[in-house]
């Protein structure tokens, strides 16, 4: 089993920033690859970033890319998303996700684990 807990959520005006963690623990050798996705309102899950064990490999969502950057440090077993530039569309749960998959896939189904989710509510 892996336990994944998210923290770094809040309320931003739009144009500002925030950052993300996600520190995971028990199990994680088998799964090293990471993932951020989001659930807005009203709205599907959607993949928003992925990142591989090394970081070497990285994986954006289109509504992200420049804004967004996915990191981690292996050491303390935590990924990070840093989010810039946000805009009222970005206002989601996020969740941070664990997978077996050598590469960071955007396919939900490829994340075993998953973490409870933080609010990010972005002001406009």
């Amino acid at each position: 089993q892996v336990q994944l807990v998210e923290s770094g959520g809040g309320l931003v005006q739009a144009g500002g920033s925030l950052r993300l963690a996600c520190a995971a623990s028990g199990r994680t050798f088998n799964y090293n690859t990471m993932g951020w996705f989001r659930r807005a309102p009203g709205k599907e899950r959607e993949f928003v970033a992925g990142i591989s064990w090394s970081g070497g490999l990285t994986n954006y969502a289109d509504s992200v890319k420049g804004r967004f950057t996915i990191s981690r440090e292996n050491a303390k077993n935590t990924v990070y998303l840093q989010m810039n530039d946000l805009k009222s569309e970005d206002t989601a749960v996020y969740f941070c996700a664990a997978s077996a998959s050598s590469r960071p896939t955007t396919d939900s189904r490829a994340y075993a684990f998953w973490g409870q989710g933080t609010q990010v509510t972005v002001s406009s």
